[in-house]
């Protein structure tokens, strides 16, 4: 058996190499590289098997078993062991193939003479394209030197199947990324959306996996290397030194910048024959596969370390740094493994739909899409291996799929539910102007829900009458530090011209749990959504909320400000709360500034215990804004950030529906407003059956406006209330089902 020295893997590389570069079909190069390999490994077989599917692979080429046997045998993932190989993405060398564990017999390969198997796997980027093979007829085992030169034919292969050049007739010779593939992830903001894929941080494709001159290359990886090391280290001395959490992740960067078996791994596979680039790939591939079945914790969260120091490696050695010049189409898709607020604000509305790898529903940039009404899905894992600029991308954040270069069916769906979306949406337009009346007579006022500037437009278009709730922690959000008060007074001004005369809302810095200022501290608790967040910050940091009331009373100066204070608990701290309203307008009154014509005080309802503050509370306030979001939340004891019970409680469950029903008495008794905020008020049932129990001020994203209005319009609140009062007295858990037959067969 011939050695496979460093020597004879960099011949064999070259011979490959120009083997894909001849001009011909995904076929002959695959029998050519099966012939190649076979030569200078110095064994009788050389096969390779791709996947033709998720879970089924198909020899696609060999040299030495029966040629008859191509496109023709197929074996399931973890099948024999070829299957095995590719299921644990492991490599099995055994000098007694038949005698081995899982071993299966496919007797029209001829294969029964060979004794000896060496299977790699063919993986890029730790997900597995197939299966690369060598048998002999002698009883041995392969050496190391032998396993590894196999190894790097299968890194080239990879490459080179991403890159399309084995393209040719039937499924398992297209190109990795040609295929259609779905992810099921978690919907974070609804919508349905068609457009072409632009990668926030576009990974590089290695399209010279060979290279002539090692020392070259060794050299390139070197001042990489050199730049890496640098970069991180600037990291580190930009980082606060207060900042633990960043001090710890970027000291496990610096680790594995200057790790020696790293370093030295790769110069190993230069020196076989690899450019600098696909020997960064390499390991960064086989990393991914060995950390990627640990089930510890932290060696899973590691790899993300890997993932980026190996992608600004390469972005180092190509030149690409983070901007490739690829151009934003006109019907953008933004993808990403994450993305902060101030970074989503600037691709704005251009933006189609956004689809994440990580996220949650309460991230940062989830409360950006929904101020911008973009559809957005998180959790979509594997996508970024998958995804290509400009490859066309479906986002169904109705159903939190994602479908990446879809077939002609699955195209066709969508494309229907968007269009039957734009038909609903014409319909609507001919309301925008008309009153939400019930046919009872009774008329619900309907608000939209802000955070941006850019939101206001869609005052006019949405026919809301105002906004109910302006999120002021956004401006808070997008910066590096904190703004300067006469920064919050230009732009709550502009806010209240933009709103032109139509009411605005403005909620206190609603800040903690998951929306965390930038330049602040991190506070580590168990329970951040329980914790130090929203009104509890603002009184005891009342330097901030301070600042932001001056802005408020200095911006609305002539004019009525509408002013709430977010995650009241209790009377007690709604009344410290407007204690330092009173002292922020004593000092303008003395600073000689003009007041608010009319000043409007409320609180959010988010938590069961206002529920039942002292009827002195409800005298006091202004106005009441049911928070159902986190209201919803508590009442049920459910995380609203944990997808395994987020779902599992309905908002017209009957119990919830009681407790508003007791809300709305007492607002009713101290003659309060009263409105709901949030998701909800936003889906038309659970908008008719609010307004049922009495709730006559909605407020909700401007895209809900129209078809709450339209469904308001088309039933008699009073028939509604019945339907919910006799739902409830035969005991069942929501009455959602019986609203929704009653407006299937009256409305």
């Amino acid at each position: 058996m011939v050695q496979a020295s460093e020597s004879e893997s960099r011949k064999l590389l070259v011979a490959l190499r120009d083997a894909m570069a001849e001009d011909s079909a995904g076929q002959a190069r695959l029998n050519k590289i099966v012939k190649l390999t076979a030569r200078s490994m110095g064994s009788e077989v050389c096969s390779i098997y791709l996947f033709r599917d998720t879970d089924t692979l198909e020899l696609c080429a060999t040299e030495g078993l029966n040629a008859i046997a191509v496109h023709q045998t197929r074996l399931r993932r973890g099948e024999g062991l070829v299957g095995r190989v590719a299921r644990f993405n492991q490599t099995i060398n055994t000098a007694n193939a038949p005698a081995s564990k899982g071993f299966r017999y496919m007797p029209e390969t001829g294969e029964e003479i060979y004794s000896s198997f060496l299977g790699v796997p063919i993986q890029r980027l730790g997900e597995s394209l197939g299966v690369l093979v060598v048998q002999s007829k002698a009883t041995r085992e392969f050496s190391a030197d032998e396993i590894y030169a196999l190894e790097v034919v299968a890194m080239v292969l990879a490459e080179m199947t991403e890159l399309g050049a084995f393209v040719g007739d039937g499924d398992a010779l297209s190109a990795r990324h040609q295929k259609p593939i779905s992810f099921e992830g978690l919907s974070a903001q609804e919508g349905v959306a068609e457009g072409a894929v632009y990668l926030h941080e576009p990974r590089v494709v290695v399209t010279n996996p060979i290279a002539d001159d090692p020392d070259i290359e060794q050299n390139r990886l070197e001042g990489a290397l050199d730049r890496l090391r640098v970069s991180v280290d600037q990291m580190l001395s930009d980082v606060r030194s207060g900042d633990s959490e960043q001090l710890e992740v970027l000291e496990a960067y610096r680790m594995f910048a200057n790790s020696k078996g790293w370093r030295r791994r790769m110069e190993e596979d230069i020196q076989r024959g690899l450019s600098a680039e696909a020997a960064v790939e390499k390991e960064q591939s086989t990393a991914r596969s060995r950390i990627g079945q640990s089930n510890d914790p932290y060696l899973r969260e590691r790899l993300h370390d890997i993932d980026d120091l190996s992608n600004r490696l390469l972005r180092l050695l190509t030149g690409q740094g983070d901007d490739t010049g690829a151009e934003i189409s006109n019907n953008p898709i933004l993808v990403a493994r994450n993305i902060g607020p101030a970074e989503l604000l600037d691709y704005g509305r251009n933006l189609r739909g956004i689809v994440l790898e990580e996220g949650s529903v309460g991230s940062h940039a989830a409360i950006v899409a929904r101020a911008l009404a973009i559809p957005l899905v998180i959790h979509a894992k594997g996508i970024l291996t998958e995804a290509l600029n400009g490859d066309i991308i479906l986002v169904d954040g109705d159903q939190g799929s994602v479908h990446l270069r879809p077939d002609e069916g699955v195209l066709k769906a969508v494309q229907d539910k968007i269009a039957m979306q734009r038909q609903a949406v014409d319909r609507y337009t001919k309301l925008r102007k008309k009153p939400a009346q019930a046919k009872c007579g009774s008329i619900i006022k309907l608000l939209m829900n802000a955070g941006l500037m850019a939101d206001l437009p869609s005052l006019q278009s949405s026919g809301a009458e105002g906004v109910g709730l302006f999120r002021t922690e956004l401006q808070f959000l997008t910066q590096n530090q904190m703004p300067k008060r006469g920064e919050l007074v230009t732009q709550y001004a502009r806010v209240i011209n933009a709103a032109k005369r139509r009411g605005v809302t403005f909620r206190t810095l609603d800040i903690g749990s998951d929306k965390v200022l930038p330049y602040m501290a991190p506070q580590e608790e168990p329970n951040p959504a329980m914790g130090w967040r929203a009104i509890r910050v603002g009184l005891d940091k009342p330097g901030i909320l301070r600042m932001q009331l001056q802005a408020l009373l200095r911006a609305t100066a002539g004019q009525e400000l509408s002013v709430m204070f977010p995650f009241v608990a209790q009377y007690g701290e709604f009344h410290g709360a407007k204690a330092e309203l009173h002292r922020a307008i004593t000092r303008e009154t003395k600073l000689g500034h003009e007041l608010p014509s009319n000043i409007k005080v409320g609180a959010m309802l988010e938590t069961p215990s206002l529920a039942f503050a002292p009827d002195q509370f409800f005298e006091e306030v202004d106005f009441l804004s049911i928070g159902g979001n986190d209201l919803k939340q508590f009442f049920f004891a459910a995380d609203r950030e944990n997808e395994r019970v987020r779902r599992r409680y309905d908002t017209l469950n009957t119990s919830f529906l009681n407790f508003l029903e007791q809300i709305v008495e007492r607002a009713r008794a101290s003659n309060t407003e009263l409105s709901y905020c949030g998701e909800d008020a936003g889906r038309p049932i659970d908008a008719i059956c609010f307004a049922a129990l009495g709730i006559k001020t909605l407020s909700m994203r401007p895209a809900s406006i129209a078809p709450v209005k339209h469904l308001i319009r088309r039933v008699n609140l009073q028939d509604v209330k019945m339907v919910i009062n006799q739902s409830r007295d035969e005991g069942h858990e929501s009455v959602r089902s019986s609203v929704l037959n009653w407006v299937k067969n009256n409305a």
